[in-house]
């Protein structure tokens, strides 16, 4: 336990109030019709009792009493009494001014409880991730200290920062703790997004929880309390052969050279380029104060990884990262295959049918084809959803990053490549469109059995039936199970006569019977 404050300065604080008044305007020490042997009272830290004798001439009460004091008695007939001032441990320094009064005059008495404020416990990272995992840490913020090894976000946008820690500043499966959406210190919010790097050491004081497996800081909880910067940074990246390739960390997809500047106060630097990665990137120069990596050629998807360069002073070592990427091919996949699909850097294309509209304003979208459904957090920059006039029911070809959030699936900047606009029509005006087997439209009816001519009923396999709302009826020649779909797949979705179907359609016609092709959307049962 550490006291924040010295002998010198509660000294100077009592003779401060050592003062006694029976009014403010006429202060003096002593009153004819009260005395006491103390005018002030200094009560222990963990809490105790002091005695105070009082001499009146006449009846006398006690009044301002706070209530973490307790005086006894309050009151008192003339001559010789005792009153005791107690009070339990002090959690932060208190005072009061206690009220003796006598005959129409007034006695101070002033009360004083000084806490000692200890240095706070520091936790290691191991320690604090053992208790979350424990279940038993506390609701109040605890302080941690640990080396950045990872870096998601600094935004300046909304001033705060992601980011993870770990005791030795490697990012391994579990040895790290993450810091979600915290602030700068004196929780100010970040306005540079460089305050910090991997490398630095920071002792951050925030909340800790469990979020569905994963050892955090409660969102806006946390703050940076100190900051020991590390002795070995990152100067500066250049692309080689590029005109601009100074500050260049994408290697291209034919391969290609980048030249990492580092700055080290320490004994000269390591670097180590992660096992992974072997196989593709190598060191083809080294000196003094730079390293020159060199990618081959990618002929796969797109990939990333992260170097560590290390160096040691007095017995310690440090470190930093810095990642690269190089872009691939786009992967053309189904829904099905990009939900299987690892986390990471690699774009993928998919196509399916917007089957939900989650966010309209970011374009947070549910994507579904044959195979599956997909969250796609944001198509574009907020706001480009809203131009693009897209909407539910509409066909899209979208290329984006397989990401994760909280142990869920998703697709991650994504870009809309093409959309057909889907539009919602009744029966009647389907019926009477132009055939156009690239123009479709959302229908909505009730599944029955054909009555014309040179059709049949499948309900079992291809989707075969006539789709009826209040407008009239059309004959539907099959419906794919969604989009990318094959024919002959319809009857695992279970649709039944009398169900509530809604397609996507187009019109087309055969010996005069007009005739719709769909790729299912959804389906409620008949009640």
């Amino acid at each position: 336990m550490k006291l924040r404050y010295s002998i010198i300065s509660v000294l100077a604080a009592l003779m401060a109030v050592f003062t006694t008044s029976c009014e403010e305007e006429n202060p003096v020490t002593l009153l004819d019709e009260v005395q006491v042997s103390s005018s002030y009272v200094a009560l222990a830290t963990a809490g105790n009792t002091v005695e105070v004798k009082v001499t009146a001439s006449d009846a006398w009460t006690i009044s301002e009493v706070p209530e973490w004091l307790t005086v006894s008695p309050t009151s008192g007939a003339a001559g010789e009494s005792v009153v005791k001032f107690t009070a339990g441990a002090a959690a932060a320094t208190r005072q009061a001014e206690v009220l003796l009064n006598c005959a129409g005059k007034t006695q101070r008495i002033n009360v004083y409880q000084y806490a000692e404020e200890a240095e706070p416990e520091i936790l290691t990272i191991a320690e604090a991730v053992a208790l979350i995992k424990s279940g038993k840490q506390p609701e109040s913020p605890v302080y941690f200290k640990g080396i950045v090894c990872r870096i998601q976000e600094i935004s300046t946008q909304y001033g705060n920062a992601t980011y993870f820690l770990s005791d030795d500043g490697s990012f391994g499966s579990d040895n790290w703790l993450e810091v979600y959406r915290g602030y700068w210190i004196n929780g100010d919010k970040f306005t540079k997004g460089n305050e910090f790097a991997v490398g630095d050491e920071l002792v951050v004081k925030g909340v800790l929880i469990d979020y569905n497996g994963t050892p955090e800081t409660n969102q806006g909880t946390a703050e940076v309390i100190s900051i020991k910067k590390s002795l070995i940074g990152i100067d500066g990246v250049e692309l080689l052969g590029a005109e601009e390739g100074v500050g260049v960390t994408e290697f291209p997809l034919e391969g290609g050279a980048i030249k990492v500047t580092v700055a080290s106060k320490g004994n000269g630097f390591h670097v180590a380029i992660p096992a992974e990665a072997k196989s593709w990137l190598h060191i083809a120069d080294f000196g003094a104060d730079y390293v020159t990596l060199e990618a081959d050629r990618n002929d796969g998807g797109d990939r990333n990884t992260t170097v560590v360069f290390s160096t040691t002073s007095a017995g310690t070592t440090y470190s930093c990262e810095q990642a690269f990427t190089q872009k691939g091919a786009i992967l053309e996949v189904s829904v099905a295959d990009f939900l299987a699909a690892e986390v990471g850097d690699t774009q993928y294309r998919i196509t399916g049918i917007i089957s939900s509209v989650a966010k309209a304003e970011y374009g947070n979208v549910y994507i579904k084809d044959f195979s599956g459904e997909a969250y796609v957090y944001g198509i574009g920059a907020k706001g480009d959803f809203e131009k693009l006039g897209l909407k539910a029911g509409d066909i899209v070809t979208l290329v984006g990053k397989r990401g994760e959030y909280k142990g869920a699936a998703q697709m991650t900047g994504a870009v809309c490549e093409s959309s057909i606009s889907v539009t919602p029509i009744s029966v009647a005006d389907f019926r009477n469109l132009p055939d156009d087997v690239n123009a479709f439209y959302m229908l909505t009816g009730t599944v029955g059995r054909p009555t014309e001519e040179n059709t049949k009923w499948d309900i079992e396999k291809y989707g075969n039936f006539n789709l009826t709302d209040e407008t009239g009826s059309v004959y539907i020649y099959g419906v794919y199970a969604g989009w990318g779909g094959k024919k002959g797949e319809f009857g695992p979705l279970g649709v039944k006569e009398g169900d509530e179907l809604t397609i996507v359609a187009y019109k087309t016609s055969y010996k005069g019977l007009v005739e719709g092709v769909g790729y299912y959307f959804s389906h409620k049962a008949a009640e």
